[in-house]
């Protein structure tokens, strides 16, 4: 919870530039769907949504600052606070589920593995899965604080900034193995702008759970 902190400090700073392709998305997901962006923020993606015409939409992320400032900028959102690690919806609930920008501010394995059943437990059977993320880099600037860090946290990728945050750039080989009880159906690498202004590389990937 120490994060939550952190995302409180900068949430009326900050802007996420993860958009969804909703070419893709919409092929697996109809307009009635019921769907959890959770992770939120400020409920910026959530809103994208709302303006392509979902409208059974749920937005829950700990930051509460961070929800505050999603009521004020998007009053027709619903955005839920939670604890920062349960889902706080029941079994089966949600026809899809949507994950931007999430895991790379949970830094741990172990956490991350335990989201990602948080999100098979919440979705249908059939339902679908979209995750946006960062991609290891290799220019000079990150391979440097990967490896400032390597030995603290058991894991190239994972760093701190010096404003308090931690987070994780993650190699495929791992997304590979985190979806590995979901289909995957698309998976696309591109470059995002990260909330700092530096280019990162990136990944969306959509999976359905089949059981």
């Amino acid at each position: 919870m120490e994060q939550s902190k952190y995302w409180d400090s900068v949430a009326f700073v900050k802007t996420f530039n993860h958009h969804p392709v909703f070419e893709e998305f919409g092929k697996y997901v109809n307009k009635n769907s019921r769907i959890l962006d959770y992770g939120c923020g400020y409920g910026q993606s959530l809103n994208e949504f709302s303006r392509q015409g979902y409208a059974n939409l749920f937005g829950v992320d700990f930051s509460e600052q961070m929800t505050e400032r999603g009521k004020k900028e998007y009053p027709h959102l619903n955005l839920i606070n939670n604890d920062g690690r349960h889902i706080p919806f029941d079994d089966r609930y949600f026809d899809a589920v949507v994950l931007f920008a999430v895991l790379t501010c949970i830094a741990m394995a172990d956490d991350q593995l335990f989201l990602i059943n948080e999100t098979k437990r919440v979705l249908k059977t059939g339902g679908i899965i979209y995750i946006s993320d960062l991609l290891i880099n290799t220019d000079q600037r990150n391979i440097l604080r990967y490896s400032k860090f390597k030995d603290k946290y058991d894991s190239y990728g994972v760093f701190e900034l010096p404003e308090g945050a931690l987070l994780k750039h993650h190699s495929e080989k791992w997304i590979i193995e985190l979806t590995q009880q979901f289909q995957r159906l698309w998976y696309k690498k591109f470059e995002v702008t990260t909330m700092n202004g530096n280019r990162s590389n990136a990944f969306q990937y959509i999976g359905q759970r089949c059981g």
